[in-house]
């Protein structure tokens, strides 16, 4: 494989399937715990209901943690790219107006994962909300503000 810095390596070979379930994760720019604060946190939770409201994505699972956030979703009527751009160009802009930063949010790109139906999406789901329990932030999942599951 050529030497790519790591945002173009994560394209290669990246396909995006309409009504496929994605496991997508990105990290905040120099991983910076920005979400550490909730209020932002919830910045980025009304980019991902936005996106199922106007039928980009259904959300099965998410967590945001203090520097990256977990998403678990069904895709819809875009393209993972789209998907990706829209959600946090406009949590950039929104976390941006509320705590007076300015600049980037986010490190370029975003690492995915096709899952297959097969996949038990219910025991994927867990382990995504139980980031914060993994990184010791809380005690109980219950204390955590930032995620979210269908199944739940």
């Amino acid at each position: 494989m050529p030497d790519l810095p790591a945002s173009h390596r994560l394209r290669t070979g990246r396909y995006a399937e309409p009504n496929r379930i994605y496991l997508l994760t990105a990290n905040t720019l120099d991983r910076e715990p920005v979400f550490a604060d909730v209020a932002l946190g919830r910045l980025v939770v009304q980019q991902f209901r936005r996106a199922q409201t106007i039928g980009m994505a259904s959300s099965l699972a998410w967590v945001v943690m203090p520097d990256h956030f977990h998403w678990l979703v069904e895709l819809e009527n875009c393209s993972l790219r789209r998907l990706m751009r829209e959600t946090k160009s406009l949590a950039t802009r929104e976390v941006n107006l509320s705590s007076g930063r300015n600049g980037s949010l986010w490190q370029q790109g975003f690492h995915d994962r096709a899952l297959r139906r097969e996949d038990d999406l219910v025991k994927m789901a867990r382990y995504v909300v139980a980031n914060p329990l993994r990184a010791r932030l809380v005690e109980s999942l219950g204390d955590y503000p930032l995620w979210d599951a269908i199944w739940v």
